[in-house]
């Protein structure tokens, strides 16, 4: 640990100083293609965006509890497909437009247009269609009920957006600018360096969450992108940043002791680590082959050893804690080498001279797209050394995280992985593994009607119960299918100088950060 913390203590020197006073200094340790929530289901794309923009609905700390936030209030129809959002008079974007129905109706009809090519549309429920009876109610009206529907409104997927900066910008909105509602106003982008906001002066309508309703308390938020670990522990350690949401996760427990820092862990948290197969590739498509590389990892060693605790090894795809989880799906997943070994046996590939496998002449070797930062690359190292001992050769392509999406759009790749935050077992399936989400989300190209039918009939349902049972159902079955690796469940906080007051963790989307609008001196 001491020579780490050396080496650390040397990586610091790569961090520049920033301007204090006033101005807040975030770090983050992933940067974003671009910054228009309709376009992306990247992580590191949401936290800024939520920033920037307002939704209709906010998460309360509960991570279950929808609050008002532009819409005051709402009111839903008997057969679950009308809901009607009064809105709030007072709003005004980041440019000084005042906000009212218009925009709602214009953002979730953009999120729609096939033009848009929007990933996450599903978020906004099958809309019939919007209309506004006078400037401050939307009427919004489904084709069929949508049972996560206000939750999923708080996701930074449906913020609300100005239809002058989208049509100003063009192609470089969200790249050059983005205007807002939100608590902080986007100033800057420098791509892989640093984020540039500043205070919302007008802003006054947080959510009820949030002590302090606005504006924040700093004039200028700095976000910084540090991906290496060791420089992130370092700045944080040295007091060069004020917080951060990507404090490396295996240190924090010498950041819990640190005296100049404070920790506070999001809870509750679901947030899976996974590799994901994409079953259309020959080297993966056969079941037998997926199962013996889910079975032939130690997921309690990787916990242990590289995470050091601070993540729990994952046997099915959602946290047992998470909303709708199929207690069905504990025991599909057994590590079991010997198993995993007969499995590629069955399935027709044998041990060539080096001990990777064969057959008809092609190794055993499938291409692995990873995020180069964080724990990534030790994960899959590891993970690597696993599948060695089992006859797979992985071979492991590492990509910055502002081209790592376009990369998987590319189709030429056998696995993937990324962290999935999620709210519920009705967020997963919807957004993984219906057939409507291929190529991205749904990159297994997993494509299978009864699964459709079932996540149909868990999204419509008008009782928890019905709701539960055929989210059950496409669980177990994508399970057995083997479709992911589940590797681990990752801890998630926010770490702050202790001269920062305020501080609190949000589960919503690894969003740790949300709004701020607590956060003083």
């Amino acid at each position: 640990m001491k020579s780490f913390l050396m080496a650390a203590a040397l990586a610091v020197a790569t961090v520049s100083p920033l301007v204090q006073g006033q101005r807040l200094n975030m770090m983050k340790s992933l940067d974003a293609p671009h910054y228009d929530g309709h376009r992306t289901t990247w992580s590191p794309s949401s936290d800024i965006i939520n920033m920037i923009q307002d939704t209709l609905v906010a998460l309360d700390w509960d991570g279950k509890k929808p609050l008002p936030l532009l819409a005051k209030s709402w009111t839903v129809s008997p057969d679950g497909k009308t809901y009607t959002f009064k809105l709030r008079e007072d709003v005004q974007f980041c440019s000084g437009k005042k906000f009212t129905a218009a925009d709602v109706i214009y953002s979730f009809n953009r999120q729609r247009d096939p033009a848009t090519k929007a990933p996450s549309a599903w978020r906004a429920g099958n809309i019939k269609n919007l209309s506004a009876p006078d400037p401050y109610t939307v009427l919004y009206e489904l084709n069929e009920p949508f049972s996560d529907l206000l939750v999923q409104l708080t996701m930074f997927n449906n913020a609300i957006h100005n239809k002058d900066s989208v049509e100003q910008l063009g192609k470089d909105y969200g790249i050059k600018g983005i205007d807002g509602t939100g608590p902080w106003c986007f100033v800057s982008w420098q791509p892989r360096t640093e984020v540039l906001l500043k205070r919302h002066d007008a802003y006054r309508w947080g959510p009820s969450m949030y002590k302090n309703p606005g504006p924040v308390k700093f004039e200028k938020l700095s976000i910084r992108v540090v991906p290496e670990d060791s420089s992130r522990l370092a700045a944080m350690m040295g007091g060069r940043f004020d917080i951060t949401t990507h404090f490396p996760t295996q240190f924090i427990d010498q950041a819990k002791k640190a005296p100049m820092l404070n920790v506070d862990q999001a809870k509750p948290n679901f947030q899976l680590m996974y590799f994901g197969f994409k079953t259309t590739r020959p080297l993966v498509s056969d079941r037998r082959v997926r199962e013996a590389m889910s079975i032939g990892i130690n997921r309690a060693e990787i916990a242990k050893a590289i995470m050091l605790g601070q993540a729990d090894p994952a046997y099915t795809y959602l946290d047992p804690g998470a909303l709708d989880y199929a207690p069905s799906t504990k025991g599909i997943i057994k590590e079991d080498v010997a198993r995993a070994k007969k499995l590629l046996d069955e399935a027709g590939w044998k041990p060539g001279p080096d001990g990777i496998r064969v057959k008809d002449g092609v190794r055993l070797a499938p291409v692995v797209y990873i995020p180069q930062v964080s724990y990534f690359p030790r994960v899959s190292e590891a993970i690597q050394g696993y599948m060695r001992k089992i006859g797979v050769d992985w071979q492991i392509t590492s990509l910055d995280s502002t081209i790592m999406p376009a990369k998987l759009t590319s189709q030429d790749f056998d696995l993937w992985t990324v962290t999935f935050p999620y709210l519920s077992a009705g967020d997963v399936m919807n957004f993984y593994f219906d057939s409507k989400q291929m190529p991205v989300p749904n990159r297994m190209n997993w494509k299978d009607a009864e699964t459709d039918e079932w996540i149909r009939q868990g999204r419509v349902a008008l009782t928890d119960a019905e709701r539960a049972k055929a989210y059950g159902l496409v669980q177990e079955k994508v399970h057995k299918e083997h479709l992911w690796i589940p590797v681990m469940n990752v801890h998630m906080y926010s770490t702050s100088n202790k001269k920062i007051k305020g501080n609190r963790a949000h589960m919503l989307y690894q969003n740790t950060f949300y709004k701020g609008l607590d956060l003083s001196l």
